[in-house]
């Protein structure tokens, strides 16, 4: 029997801890992540729009394929929902994961020798508790290859689920190992999907797509890694999921985030391609040639970090949204306003409406 302590640490009672919004990284994930949950959920769909509401995610926002959430709006939204339908991958599989169960495997892995060891008790914890999706541990040209294996077909939505679960293994694993886990790759069997663009701030190796089996490749350096973390410092670890496993970490290398470093720490300063070329000691065109590199472009991620920024501060704070604007840079509200309808498809005041600083 789960006791309630186990309930406790996946729960929505994390109310307790809305302080460490204000401190939280601006970082937001798209809304489709929300949507394509809510698909998935049938007859408890009305329950889970009330677990939106509680998240403090305008109902609004569901109609915009272009709307964004912050990550702690995702996560309370991810954990209000696993209480609620007592199942730690809400509507995911055709078997519910009961509370407790992430605390269980976590206690499992903690006296591993190293984190090879603990990665294939993860692998067996799956297959004991869960049907639809295997995880299996192998080699493969040198690399350690943990593989997603799907015993059935995981419709509707079949990309997230396989998204959520190699996040899982990216979270755990890393903080298993007190560093950030990073993959040679990661591979997707399914063809790039039109947020392809976000797995830069998802997982932390280059993601290819069309392959035969999805799978985190890891280099085995990692994988002799000891285990760092102990039973105390579990509980903290699991009161905060899934919000450590949904993105990234922007203090992470990839050059896109040392340009998206620097670009913050002068948040609502002019700040010029050349400025930042030379903070990094490099020319213009050699930072232009390393983002491209990665996918995306210097306009791009500055954009992308005002909008997080605005979406972060318009959502958890109650500063007037003509202010948040100009310390981004908009002396114009009409400027910021069309700015952030363009970056989200919606004005900044619908994510006011579900009440600021919840």
């Amino acid at each position: 029997m789960t006791e309630p302590a186990d309930r406790l640490t996946f729960s929505a009672t994390n109310l307790l801890h809305m302080n460490e919004r204000q401190h939280a990284p601006a970082v937001t994930v798209s809304i489709r992540m929300v949507c394509q949950i809510l698909d998935r959920l049938g007859e408890h769909r009305p329950l889970a729009l009330e677990c939106v509401e509680r998240a403090g995610i305008a109902s609004a926002l569901l109609e915009h394929e272009s709307a964004r959430v912050t990550v702690e709006q995702f996560a309370l939204f991810y954990r209000t929902l696993a209480v609620e339908l007592d199942d730690e991958t809400p509507g995911l599989f055709s078997r519910p994961l009961r509370p407790g169960t992430l605390k269980f495997l976590c206690l499992g892995m903690l006296d591993a020798a190293n984190l090879r060891v603990a990665l294939h008790r993860f692998c067996w914890f799956f297959r004991l508790v869960l049907d639809d999706l295997h995880f299996e541990l192998g080699e493969d040209e040198g690399l350690s290859r943990i593989a997603l294996v799907e015993r059935v077909a995981l419709q509707p939505h079949r990309p997230l689920i396989l998204e959520l679960m190699l996040m899982l293994v990216q979270g755990i694993a890393s903080w298993m190992i007190e560093r950030k886990l990073l993959f040679a790759r990661v591979d997707l069997a399914y063809p790039a999907p039109p947020h392809a663009g976000e797995y830069i701030n998802m997982f932390a190796g280059p993601a290819c797509f069309d392959r035969p089996l999805t799978a985190l490749y890891i280099e085995p350096a990692f994988m002799d890694a000891p285990i760092r973390q102990d039973k105390a410092a579990l509980s903290a670890f699991l009161r905060k999921a899934p919000m450590d496993w949904i993105h990234v970490s922007v203090s992470e290398r990839l050059f896109t985030h040392r340009v998206r470093d620097l670009l913050e720490a002068g948040l609502g300063s002019p700040q010029s391609v050349e400025d930042v070329a030379r903070m990094l000691h490099i020319s213009a065109r050699t930072l232009a040639r390393r983002l491209d590199a990665e996918g995306t472009h210097f306009q791009a991620v500055k954009d992308a970090l005002r909008r997080d920024v605005a979406i972060a501060r318009i959502s958890r704070t109650d500063e007037p949204i003509g202010s948040i604007g100009a310390d981004l840079g908009f002396d114009d509200p009409a400027a910021f306003n069309r700015a952030f309808k363009q970056w989200t498809g919606s004005p900044p005041g619908s994510y006011r409406r579900a009440g600021a600083g919840r």
